[in-house]
């Protein structure tokens, strides 16, 4: 029940408009990209810069253990953690956003770790400024932009993961209008008209360029360097 009378770009297989579809998909699909980068930007942080100040064991200690994270690739990662919780939206965002907090976790240390050994933390520290106090005064101002730069490029990978999930059944439950979850419901149209099959990739294709392209922006005109 495919058609394109009285629809700009057809129906779905079940005779729903696909226009309509995909722009109410757009919400949840946004929602499932950008909510888990927000928590893991939160999260990842306060462990990369309380890991980044602190420095000594208690760095070594942390960091080691968000280095565990990194022998599973992202995409194999989520996959399991979403197994393992059950599929839906929620158990997505947890594990999307415990995806993202290693490698947020990572800059944030990074960053920080150049920060502390700068001469305005010497000074303020000399100045009997306590450990919090310069954190948030002198540390947070210089470390927030290159994070929040490097988050914001995240937003689209989570946009692939999170369709990645609801394609494979382990994120979002029909009959909810996700992109990922309308490309393997339309499977079956692909050999009558692949291109109503395509729209949803087309969508997530064209998203995921334009949050790389403001990620781009951003770091231009904050001037950090890779």
């Amino acid at each position: 029940p495919i058609g394109f009378e009285g629809h700009p770009l057809g129906t779905d297989e079940l005779g729903r408009d696909m226009l309509s579809r995909l722009m109410v998909g757009a919400r949840l699909s946004l929602f499932m990209g950008i909510t888990p980068v927000i928590l893991a930007f939160v999260v990842g942080s306060l462990i990369g810069i309380t890991a980044g100040y602190a420095g000594g064991t208690l760095n070594t200690v942390m960091m080691r253990t968000i280095d565990v994270f990194y022998a599973f690739p992202s995409v194999l990662l989520a996959i399991a953690l979403s197994g393992a919780l059950g599929a839906g939206i929620t158990n997505s965002l947890i594990s999307l956003t415990i995806v993202f907090i290693p490698p947020i976790a990572r800059v944030a240390e990074s960053v920080t770790t150049q920060i502390r050994g700068r001469d305005f933390v010497d000074a303020a520290r000399a100045s009997g400024a306590n450990a919090f106090t310069i954190v948030r005064v002198h540390v947070l101002g210089n470390v927030l932009g290159p994070i929040f730069v490097y988050a914001t490029s995240l937003i689209a990978v989570a946009m692939i993961l999170a369709s990645g999930l609801s394609f494979l059944g382990l994120g979002v439950k029909p009959p909810e209008p996700e992109w990922g979850l309308m490309l393997n419901t339309l499977r079956t149209a692909i050999y009558v008209q692949p291109w109503i099959a395509a729209l949803p990739g087309v969508m997530i294709f064209i998203t995921s360029i334009a949050f790389n392209l403001l990620a781009d922006g951003l770091r231009s005109a904050m001037e950090i360097k890779q």
